[in-house]
């Protein structure tokens, strides 16, 4: 089993009355309720607590990229990566990732993923996500139709610049490059691991089976329902006759540690709170433009993470409705151990994303979170699976640069 500690950057101050004043954290949030002093201070906090995960032998660091919004502070997760590549040894740097339709040319992912490459000593974890209908359709302005007909595009270029050894020209239906020739190429090869994030469009199912990509379900709402989409997705490589390895899938987890059951309500019922009413909260036009979903998508009855029936399923929650549903692993280690190893054997996850740093929850206390997952859960787990072997991990180098002393 591989474990990686997910940062999402959320800005922790918002008023305690946002989600009656304002309608949504993302888009059109006024940016008027940034404060760029405390975010100075944030950003190397938020650092600093990756780099502890790495410190705690946490297999994979992950960030992401979001626009206009106060939940996660990254429109440029290769920023984060940059910084951490300085700054650890060990951990895979997983930006998961670029929204690839958005960038113009797209070979700036391919050129800014291979310098992360390069730089970390063959560490990266490529994400391609399609990117959330706000992020995507809203704050950069694609047409929803043509998303991911574009994404494709974008796909092909990408991994022919970094496949391809001499110069070429595309010409493509958004792209048209006389002359693609990148440098520097990465380090892996033929290319990074990527990895698919996926809400529940089913079609991405097909794309990563077809490439032999691994999909990661990134989902708030838990195991119980995320056990439908990972049903499907399993049912599919079943279809085709690919092999049911538990690596081919990832998946994200909020999990929260503590003494007792008892305990990790009064250390963490706050934060919780505050994530799903505040930093999830989005304007149901917002998350699901007419067209962003396809028909295939539609039909199987997969709603957004976001807004929409997930905004009118988040009705007042207690603590107990956020364990019972499976919103949050929580309590005494033995509960979390206990509940994720039955959750990942049920959905058959080899790579599990963890969230311990949600909302406005304080670095102490994130950082606790951390460590007590790093030393009572993740050993009693890793010995789950040992019978796969991982195909879509990082090979970095042995001999790999030393990280930089701090100045003094």
């Amino acid at each position: 089993m591989r474990f990686h500690w997910f940062h999402l950057m959320p800005y922790p101050y918002l008023p305690d009355d946002f989600k009656d004043k304002y309608r949504s954290v993302w888009v059109d949030v006024p940016s008027s309720l940034y404060d760029p002093e405390k975010g100075h201070w944030l950003y190397h906090q938020y650092l600093d607590q990756l780099e502890f995960a790495d410190s705690l032998g946490f297999d994979g660091i992950c960030v992401n990229e979001h626009h206009q919004n106060a939940y996660g502070l990254m429109p440029s997760p290769n920023l984060m990566g940059a910084a951490l590549a300085r700054r650890t040894s060990k951990a895979a740097l997983v930006v998961m990732g670029n929204s690839i339709a958005l960038y113009n040319p797209p070979i700036r992912v391919a050129e800014e993923f291979a310098m992360l490459d390069v730089m970390s000593g063959g560490r990266l974890i490529a994400g391609f996500p399609v990117g959330t209908s706000m992020d995507t359709n809203f704050c950069y302005g694609e047409p929803p139709a043509t998303l991911r007909d574009k994404y494709d595009e974008a796909h092909r270029l990408i991994i022919q610049a970094w496949s391809r050894p001499e110069p070429f020209s595309f010409n493509g239906k958004y792209t048209q490059l006389r002359y693609v020739n990148i440098w520097p190429h990465p380090l892996q090869k033929p290319h990074p691991p990527i990895w698919i994030p996926g809400g529940g469009s089913v079609e991405t199912w097909d794309f990563c089976l077809d490439h032999d990509y691994n999909y990661s379900h990134l989902s708030y709402y838990g195991y119980k329902r995320a056990q439908e989409v990972m049903d499907g997705y399993w049912g599919r490589a079943e279809a085709r006759g690919k092999e049911l390895n538990p690596y081919r899938a990832g998946y994200a987890q909020i999990v929260m540690v503590a003494d007792s059951d008892q305990e990790a309500e009064r250390l963490y019922a706050s934060h919780l709170d505050y994530f799903f009413n505040r930093c999830l909260h989005v304007h149901p036009g917002f998350a699901d433009a007419p067209g962003y979903r396809t028909p295939a998508t539609l039909r199987a009855g997969f709603t957004p993470q976001v807004g929409g029936n997930a905004s009118a399923a988040r009705q007042p929650l207690t603590w107990k409705d956020f364990v019972e549903l499976g919103y949050v692993v929580a309590g005494s280690a033995a509960t979390v151990r206990d509940t994720m190893r039955e959750a990942l054997t049920n959905m058959r996850i080899g790579n599990v994303m963890l969230l311990c740093q949600m909302g406005n929850m304080p670095d102490e206390l994130a950082r606790e979170n951390t460590q007590r997952f790093a030393q009572d859960v993740m050993p009693h787990l890793r010995d789950m699976w040992p019978e796969y072997e991982n195909h879509w991990y990082p090979q970095p180098l042995e001999n790999r640069a030393p990280i930089a002393p701090l100045a003094t």
